[in-house]
């Protein structure tokens, strides 16, 4: 189930379990998680791309295994908000998981991802982790800034419902 407004993904979410975040790339996809009180994104691991069939199966066991309820994906959009193709990329493989049973009714929200990767970088890059280290963990940790995005955005979102 795919989720264009965030507002909308909130209000799909089942309470008491945690979320996924991914950063979607052409070799890899960066994923993160969150835990059950959506405050905290942790970055979890880097799927080496396959193919769709073999990635979303992998997708699958840790959303199965982390009893995870939603995916924030992260939009590649351009910096004046256009999108162009690496943002349809990213719409079409939304719509390919949300068609696969393992993924039925789980809401797919999207996020803008501008710049997740250059603060990725530089949080590495303050840790002092080696060039190496950087590119082994770089997508997991700009997932991790993609998830935590969303999960501020929904803590105000739900502030404000309580305000009512």
């Amino acid at each position: 189930m795919i989720c264009e407004d965030i507002a909308d993904f909130a209000a799909a979410l089942p309470p008491g379990r945690g979320l996924m975040g991914l950063d979607l790339g052409t070799k890899t996809i960066g994923v993160a998680v969150s835990d059950r009180l959506l405050s905290a994104a942790s970055a979890l691991e880097t799927v080496k791309r396959v193919k769709f069939t073999e990635d979303a199966a992998r997708l699958a066991v840790i959303l199965a295994g982390r009893e995870l309820c939603g995916i924030v994906l992260g939009l590649p959009a351009n910096m004046d908000g256009s999108e162009g193709p690496r943002a349809q990329s990213t719409r079409a493989f939304a719509r390919n998981l949300a068609r696969l049973p393992a993924f039925d009714g789980v809401p797919i929200a999207f996020w803008d991802e501008r710049l997740s990767t250059v603060a990725a970088e530089r949080a590495l890059l303050e840790a002092d982790t080696s060039r190496k280290r950087r590119a082994e963990v770089i997508d997991a940790v700009a997932a991790g800034y993609i998830l935590q995005g969303a999960l501020d955005r929904l803590r105000h979102l739900r502030a404000g419902f309580h305000d009512r």
